[in-house]
């Protein structure tokens, strides 16, 4: 059963054309139009480290983000607002295995994009390898815990598929433009960066950013807690108010 599950949802996935498009390819082609302006010669502004070097994990946020804010939530709410999670306690198959099967594939997809992301990166502009790859791993992971934690406070606090929409856009465009996703913190004036401070993916950006480039190790002990507590707090929330019909 949870094969064909994973199946199902597989394949709607396959035809879910933004979540494709934003997951896989977008993030390679902004990686292409600036490392094609900056290349990835040693910058001052980035202390000594390459423009590609630096977005790369950065960008990878942003297929975090792609999938945790905008897929995962989305996808869970339409299957709530067209009764099929209601129409499953008639079947053998349970609410529970579309929820893991959603993380499932839009894991896959962050996993296809984050290495499509390196794979650009190494081939067109010598992208150095992270200086710790097991932390870059176990910093991925939690920090597409923390997206998917927030995706799904969405879906249990949307009651319908509009308002889910809503939701996830206000929630996704600050995360992606405002934490360094996709432009550099280092760019922004006073103001955005207080505000980007508020933003938990901002300390994904940070933490990915240290596994790849060994800097600002001194604000890993913050971002593993902000991180962990945006897991822990989503989680918490969404088990007490997600409704599965």
């Amino acid at each position: 059963m949870i094969g064909k599950v994973l199946g199902f949802e597989a394949r709607r996935m396959v035809r879910n054309f933004p979540t494709m498009f934003f997951g896989l390819a977008f993030p390679v082609m902004i990686l292409a139009i600036f490392g094609g302006i900056y290349g990835n010669d040693p910058s001052p502004q980035f202390d000594g480290h390459g423009t590609v070097d630096v977005s790369v994990p950065a960008y990878s946020v942003m297929v975090l983000a792609v999938a945790g804010l905008m897929s995962f939530p989305l996808g869970m709410v339409e299957l709530r607002a067209r009764g099929f999670l209601k129409r499953l306690r008639a079947t053998p198959a349970r609410p529970g295995a579309f929820l893991g099967a959603q993380v499932g594939v839009n894991a896959v997809v962050c996993l296809a994009g984050i290495g499509l992301l390196m794979l650009a990166g190494a081939l067109i502009y010598d992208l150095r390898a992270p200086a710790h790859p097991l932390p870059f791993l176990g910093l991925l992971v939690l920090s597409a815990g923390a997206a998917f934690g927030l995706g799904l406070l969405i879906a249990a606090l949307a009651p319908s598929e509009t308002t889910a929409v809503v939701l996830a856009n206000v929630v996704f465009f600050p995360m992606i433009f405002l934490t360094g996703a996709t432009l550099p913190r280092e760019i922004m004036p006073t103001a955005m960066v207080r505000i980007s401070d508020a933003l938990p993916l901002s300390y994904a950006v940070r933490a990915l950013q240290w596994a790849w480039l060994d800097t600002g190790g001194d604000e890993l002990p913050l971002a593993l807690g902000v991180l962990g507590a945006t897991i822990v707090v989503c989680a918490a929330v969404a088990a007490r108010t997600f409704r599965w019909e």
